[in-house]
């Protein structure tokens, strides 16, 4: 009797093992367990080439939203979601940004009267950018006293494409006009330049090494050079910096 109990109870033990085994094999396939998709990087594609490689993939990709980047390709994908190199099940939807074909419209504000770095905050808060600061003598120094594009005089309220630069004619106090060049070594581009332009120098030219090859390189490059170097030295406000990037890590200092 007692061996048939415990003859039992073993067969009732290798039964449900058995069946949990079953289910978790039945999930994993159901569900591609372990057979997750690694989402390849799309940016600077067009969308037709994004398709195609998804499709190789294993993955769809939707156009969900635009943007308009002056540096890119018009129709180039500029951002994913996922991000590249997440793992994803098959036939999983990602989600892209293009570059638009057309500059979205924005109305110019009024900058006249800012300081500089709050005009700069506005420029951004539009989707404009800063683009040269012209210095004129006046009593106060980083006053914003014109604004201009493309050489002339902008109105408040005029249509202007996102992400054009918007040039600053502001004060310069003879006794106020000195600044220091700030060291941008390891920045990535837009916090270099904004450095850049928070010390009220311009930016001379920007120059990208052979390791940036698409503009997602561009985006993730840092300055490993800069002319005139940082120092303590006083510069000229107005003055110019230049800047070279990399995604060479081995160039820059130690």
């Amino acid at each position: 009797m007692g061996n048939w109990i415990v003859k039992n109870l073993v067969w009732a033990v290798v039964y449900v093992l058995l069946l949990l085994g079953l289910i978790t094999f039945g999930l994993a396939f159901l569900t591609n367990h372990n057979k997750e998709i690694l989402v390849p990087d799309f940016t600077t594609l067009s969308v037709a080439e994004a398709a195609r490689i998804a499709e190789q993939e294993g993955v769809r990709v939707e156009v969900t939203d635009s943007v308009y980047i002056r540096r890119m390709d018009k129709g180039a994908v500029y951002s994913q979601n996922p991000a590249a190199g997440s793992r994803v099940k098959k036939n999983r939807m990602i989600r892209l940004t293009i570059n638009a074909t057309m500059a979205k419209q924005v109305s110019m504000p009024n900058l006249v009267g800012y300081s500089m770095r709050q005009a700069k905050a506005e420029l951004s808060s539009r989707g404009l950018a800063l683009g040269n600061l012209i210095y004129v003598n006046d009593m106060a120094t980083n006053n914003v006293l014109k604004q201009q594009y493309r050489g002339r005089d902008i109105p408040a309220g005029t249509s202007i494409d996102s992400g054009a630069e918007v040039d600053l004619v502001v004060g310069l106090n003879p006794s106020d006009n000195q600044t220091l060049v700030p060291n941008v070594i390891g920045m990535k581009y837009a916090r270099a330049v904004d450095a850049v332009h928070d010390n009220s120098l311009n930016i001379s030219r920007i120059t990208f090494d052979d390791s940036v090859m698409s503009y997602s390189d561009s985006l993730n490059a840092v300055v490993f050079r800069q002319t005139p170097a940082a120092s303590s030295a006083p510069l000229g406000m107005g003055g110019s910096v230049s800047l070279f990037f990399t995604l060479d890590e081995s160039k820059l200092p130690k």
